[in-house]
């Protein structure tokens, strides 16, 4: 009888165990897609910021903990906060060329792990919250004394801030502006797959997530997402530079954690600004969504902008200067 019941046991297990391991093995990458619906490239591809290096300073590297060189682009625009500039999912600091030099203060773009030229693992990280740690290292080196900080991000960059608020280096920063952020993929404010610019994998992250949640992080590396990054951004001037896949643990340190309601209870206080047109989140959302979790925000919704044209438009740029004025 005993063996009997210890028998059905081991197979019992054995079924579970198996199931993450079936629901990852089921489900591949494509590679690049750069087909279908997607985010608007228009006046980024017209911009074309390659075509201007003189006003991009050159990067330089600053040590995080583990000895990777952290790609960083600083634009030292008078008194005021350090301000760190958060691109989003896929690209890198090039993003903010035109907004950096038209902030007030140290005005620092780093090209977050994994992202850019110079990105160690491009689309992957060594652990899951690693990018936190990379901010806190950032933080640390560039802050002057007393100096109050700022973090500014977009789409996912302002998951991020969202994220770093909520965790333990959250007492670095003093104030938050979030330019259309990525909460998380089931919140009121998420179009599927962010408006067909995503295509997350989504057995894989079911499997994976199950194996984290008994400690197993072996397979942490594996592609969980991918970007339909237009074939004209891939093919242009900076194509090299695109992040097309994340990893499961790239893709989780890369937005809030799940219980995303106790990361934006943590922010400080902050701006959401959001474009009426955005293509990947619904902007009339934010507000009651973050509204019931926090009463530290204020919000501005820039009529007839889209999600990528959001962070170069001047309502946006007179939005984020108001809010820091007093800093």
């Amino acid at each position: 009888m005993i063996r009997k019941v210890l028998r059905t046991a081991l197979i019992s297990l054995g079924i579970t165990a198996f199931v993450p391991f079936g629901l990852i093995a089921s489900q591949s990458p494509q590679g690049v897609l750069a087909t279908g619906k997607t985010l608007d490239f228009t006046q980024i591809l017209a911009r074309n910021p390659a075509e201007a290096p003189a006003s991009t300073p050159a990067a330089h590297s600053v040590l995080m903990r583990d000895g990777y060189g952290l790609q960083v682009r600083s634009f030292d625009t008078g008194l005021g906060p350090l301000i760190i500039l958060l691109h989003g999912s896929g690209w890198n600091g090039l993003q903010f060329m035109e907004l950096a030099p038209r902030l007030a203060g140290n005005v620092v773009v780093p090209d977050l792990r994994g992202h850019g030229a110079l990105p160690g693992r491009r689309g992957d990280v060594n652990y899951i919250g690693q990018l936190e740690d990379d901010l806190a290292d950032l933080i640390t080196a560039k802050a002057k004394p007393g100096q109050q900080v700022v973090l500014l991000g977009h789409s996912s960059g302002g998951g991020l801030a969202v994220r770093f608020a909520g965790g333990e280096h959250g007492n670095l920063v003093d104030k938050a502006v979030l330019l259309a952020p990525f909460i998380k993929y089931d919140a009121a404010t998420v179009r599927p797959n962010s408006g067909g610019w995503a295509r997350p994998l989504t057995r894989r992250l079911i499997g994976l997530t199950m194996l984290n949640g008994v400690g197993i992080s072996a397979l942490n590396h594996l592609t969980a997402i991918e970007f339909n990054m237009p074939q004209a951004v891939l093919e242009g001037p900076l194509g090299d530079l695109a992040t097309t896949s994340y990893s499961y643990r790239m893709n989780r340190s890369f937005s809030p954690r799940a219980d995303y309601g106790r990361d934006v209870a943590a922010l400080p206080e902050f701006l959401l600004v959001v474009g009426s047109e955005d293509e990947a989140f619904v902007a009339e959302a934010f507000e009651p969504v973050m509204q019931a979790l926090t009463d530290k925000g204020s919000y501005k919704t820039i009529a007839g902008v889209g999600h990528l044209d959001l962070v170069d438009n001047a309502a946006t740029l007179k939005a984020i200067k108001g809010f820091l004025d007093d800093l």
